[in-house]
């Protein structure tokens, strides 16, 4: 995993009796935007980032590479009775940037721009020190925190994040602005593993997340599903 000496994954396991929603009969469709819960069939419970659409027409989406390998199917952890929504197209696993690339099933899936207080409607330059960002997962919600700075390719903030946030969007108003992927637990071998119990105690790791133009130039350079993205 990516930064696996200095930082935990966040993705949570699910108890959600996604195994056998691949046989179930789907009995609407699923509503899907930025923050979203998906439980994948290797019992992992992440986030997703944006939903919208690649340069062919698919209907496509990101999360944390770390949360689901390629050829994973997955569901909507809040309508489950959908069954499988989707597969992960691509997948680098927490190698490199740690993203994963999700092709959702049209006729199972409603997407949207606004999940609660999270609206993305477009994507946003990388923040600097100082300035605030926002970030929204299926397990904390909606949490802001300024930035501190950045460490080996990725942005240090301070927000909450908790497992099963891994891949939740972080942005900047309604703009996108990175991929919420775990929270640091030590530098250099020191350790500073304080997990965050509830936003309002700033006494916590910070969280980490990858710029999301960075990972746009690497989906568009694997040249297949999700090439092109442009959210809702």
């Amino acid at each position: 995993m990516r930064f696996a000496t200095i930082a935990l994954c966040s993705a949570a396991v699910a108890a959600t009796g996604f195994a056998g929603a691949g046989t179930a009969q789907a009995a609407g469709n699923a509503v899907i935007g930025g923050s979203s819960g998906l439980v994948f069939d290797n019992n992992a419970a992440c986030s997703l980032t944006t939903i919208g659409y690649d340069s062919d027409g698919r209907l496509v989406g990101l999360t944390a590479g770390h949360c689901a390998p390629t050829g994973a199917r997955f569901g909507a952890e809040r309508f489950l009775d959908a069954g499988v929504i989707g597969t992960v197209a691509y997948s680098d696993e927490g190698e490199g940037l740690d993203f994963a690339v999700l092709q959702f099933d049209p006729a199972k899936v409603t997407p949207v721009r606004n999940v609660g207080p999270t609206t993305i409607a477009g994507f946003g330059a990388a923040p600097a020190p100082g300035e605030p960002v926002c970030t929204s997962g299926r397990s904390n919600g909606f949490d802001c925190g300024v930035v501190w700075g950045s460490l080996e390719g990725t942005t240090i903030n301070q927000s909450c994040s908790k497992p099963g946030d891994s891949g939740g969007p972080v942005t900047v108003g309604d703009r996108l602005v990175g991929m919420n992927q775990g929270r640091l637990t030590g530098i250099g071998g020191v350790g500073f593993n304080i997990p965050c119990i509830f936003p309002a105690n700033p006494i916590h790791s910070p969280a980490f997340f990858a710029p999301i133009d960075q990972i746009l130039q690497a989906v568009d350079a694997t040249g297949g599903v999700g090439s092109g993205f442009q959210p809702l």
